[in-house]
């Protein structure tokens, strides 16, 4: 069964998804690896794709890349329906990419990798300078602590080297940027600076798509949580509306297992620690209302006139 939660609404200006996908389908042989798999993504807007391995993540990714054309379904670019058959084509619409293996020659420096393949020529030469003043802006903009863009990239670390495949991607000015794994292998430092780019490409108004296992990563940055189970759609969560363990049991499948137990169990030792250090109260005040009658009670006792006093007497009086 699905599970479905309030999905955020956009904070940008336009209601249409700048990338969308309607009941994709991709299967190799016998295996069915998606099925009938729905996705919207709006400008300015962080979705995760999570599952277990084997949920079609990466054959997800390879479509929209160009690497496998889907056999079923539609996808929209901008409100047009489009074919992506290969990883140009994918380019040339504006969905940049980019693969956990980052794919970056580590004995060039940055520039040469962030404009490898797309150099910018005067005359008959590169222009270095060109080149070099445009990795410097675009890396500023991204909020990026890179050294220096003559530097080697392999002497950079592991999150510089991300840095580098992700400004890349943008050299073509995309509107979607696919992150496959962006913090796999990462130290808490250099997962923080990839987090925060990723928020700098939300801030410039990109779609992004997140593709990770890590739900600490997921919660801290997504606004939305798309969960795929076997190829097939199995919940599409509002960050600030789930839980971690909700996401957990969309990912498995159920809603009983070892997490959502967990969490049970100290929800109940929590109530019963609470329970223990509550005061006693209950007892001392039945004890004060035995001892002091009750109003009604006083009431009762009265004659029938209100003031109390016989009447024979006052007659007598």
């Amino acid at each position: 069964m699905t599970m479905q939660s309030a999905v955020a609404e956009p904070t940008s200006t336009t209601r249409e998804p700048v990338l969308s996908l309607k009941k994709v389908s991709k299967g190799f042989g016998a295996v069915r690896a998606l099925t009938d798999i729905d996705l919207d993504i709006y400008p300015g807007e962080v979705v995760a794709i999570v599952g277990d391995n084997g949920a079609g993540k990466s054959t997800l990714v390879k479509i929209l890349a160009g690497v496998h054309p889907q056999d079923s379904g539609t996808i929209s670019f901008d409100g047009q329906v489009v074919s992506i058959p290969t990883p140009t084509a994918s380019r040339a619409l504006g969905i940049a990419t980019v693969f956990q293996d980052l794919a970056l020659c580590d004995n060039l420096d940055v520039v040469s990798n962030l404009f490898l393949g797309r150099e910018i020529v005067r005359g008959i030469s590169m222009d270095e300078e060109e080149m070099e003043q445009r990795s410097w802006t675009l890396l500023r903009q991204l909020s990026a602590k890179i050294p220096s863009v003559r530097i080697a990239v392999a002497s950079l670390s592991g999150g510089q080297r991300q840095t580098v495949a992700i400004a890349r991607s943008l050299i073509g000015e995309p509107s979607v940027v696919i992150l496959d794994e962006p913090t796999a292998a990462l130290g808490v430092a250099q997962t923080a600076e990839v987090l925060n780019l990723v928020e700098r490409l939300r801030e410039r108004g990109l779609g992004v798509l997140l593709i990770s296992h890590n739900m600490a990563d997921v919660q801290a940055v997504a606004d939305r949580v798309v969960v795929l189970r076997l190829g097939r759609n199995n919940g599409d969560f509002h960050v600030a509306d789930v839980s971690y363990e909700e996401i957990i049991s969309a990912i498995t499948g159920a809603t009983d297992n070892v997490v959502t137990r967990r969490a049970s169990a100290h929800a109940v030792q929590a109530a019963a620690d609470n329970a223990a250090a509550a005061p006693v109260e209950a007892p001392i005040a039945e004890a004060e209302a035995v001892a002091a009658p009750s109003a009604g009670s006083v009431t009762e006792a009265l004659p029938n006139n209100a003031t109390g006093i016989d009447a024979d007497s006052e007659e007598n009086r």
